[in-house]
């Protein structure tokens, strides 16, 4: 139907039945999209706001019951592995050196380069470094040899019974034409009372 813009000409807002039919329509669909604007931005726009959010809520919650029943449903593995865990570490401290076998450890290391043909040009302590958990004692070496004596020594090293670990070493041929090799030894103590930090969990891949 063709609207006659005629018709709203002269119209009288307090003679509203008496408005032509055209015109009545016309503000009544507009009436209708006001109210249904209106209703939508102050009600509606705010219920689906809150629904969304609560949606969001549930898969969260859905996320954290999953975990929280694996964790749950693996328990008592994960108390099995603590107290193996718990049992490695204490046979570890077993290997870390005592504060009174700290200066044999000089002497271990001789016996050992000795043994393996070296000949010693320094050994000596470092300055010891403060860790969070443990602090850490590194010994200086320079020693002189062949190929097969480096690496006899390397080996009489990983076999002493306390844990001694070989870091930042360099090789080069001296004025006789041997080797010679500077490197770091590094020995630790766990610091009385100090506390591990926390260990993440390990993340499960999909079966």
């Amino acid at each position: 139907m063709k609207l006659d813009l005629s018709q709203f000409n002269d119209i009288d807002f307090e003679n509203i039945g008496g408005w032509p039919n055209q015109v009545k329509s016309f503000f009544a669909i507009l009436l209708a999209l006001c109210v249904f604007a209106a209703g939508y931005f102050l009600v509606v726009s705010d219920s689906i706001d809150s629904y969304t959010a609560e949606q969001d809520r549930e898969f969260q919650l859905r996320d954290d019951f999953k975990n929280k029943y694996q964790l749950a449903a693996n328990l008592k593995l994960y108390r099995e592995q603590l107290a193996t865990m718990e049992v490695q570490f204490a046979e570890l401290l077993k290997m870390l050196p005592s504060e009174n076998e700290m200066p044999g450890l000089l002497d271990d290391l001789t016996f050992v380069a000795t043994d393996a043909g070296l000949r010693i040009k320094s050994l000596d302590w470092e300055p010891e470094i403060q860790r969070d958990f443990y602090i850490e004692f590194p010994i200086k070496m320079s020693v002189t040899g062949d190929y097969h004596q480096l690496g006899n020594m390397v080996s009489g090293v990983a076999k002493l019974p306390r844990i001694v670990s070989l870091h930042d070493f360099t090789i080069k041929r001296d004025d006789a034409g041997n080797l010679a090799m500077d490197i770091l030894a590094k020995t630790y103590r766990f610091k009385e009372g100090a506390e591990l930090p926390p260990e993440k969990p390990a993340k499960k891949g999909k079966k």
